[in-house]
């Protein structure tokens, strides 16, 4: 079993470029859309990583583009949780809401750092562990 959030996005114009495309850089965004929504249903979202005392860079990301994203498009950003025990694995995947053509995939990798030393860890604080435990994951 794995953690799942998706959301769906309405293309905006100020995300396309002359052709009416979204530009490649906002995939990146909109993979970052779905995180927050997943890390909202592990109940760890940015301020409560802060608030147990570790920060979460993203240190690793891609995104492979399969067809492109139009203004007006009605797109469906997911992303999965796939590993979170030295550090976060998510997978991403972005279709059209329509159709369920595929537009891009890709993911992120995230590791630990201690807020105060700012030193990273080689393995997930207990913190994270244990909202993952809760889920039964």
């Amino acid at each position: 079993m794995s953690l799942k959030a998706e959301i769906v996005i309405d293309i905006p114009f100020h995300d396309v470029d002359a052709m009416g495309i979204v530009w490649h850089g906002h995939y990146i965004k909109y993979f970052e859309a779905a995180r927050n929504e997943l890390l909202r249903k592990l109940d760890y979202d940015y301020p409560d990583m802060e608030e147990s005392g570790y920060l979460w860079p993203i240190i690793e990301s891609k995104c492979r583009h399969i067809s492109p994203a139009k203004y007006k498009m009605k797109i469906k950003s997911s992303a999965e949780l796939v590993e979170w025990e030295n550090r976060l694995y998510i997978n991403y995947l972005i279709t059209d809401l329509e159709n369920d053509k595929k537009i891009c995939k890709g993911y992120t990798i995230q590791v630990a750092v201690e807020k105060e030393s700012g030193e990273m860890l080689l393995a997930s604080p207990k913190a994270l562990i244990e909202k993952v435990e809760r889920l039964g994951l």
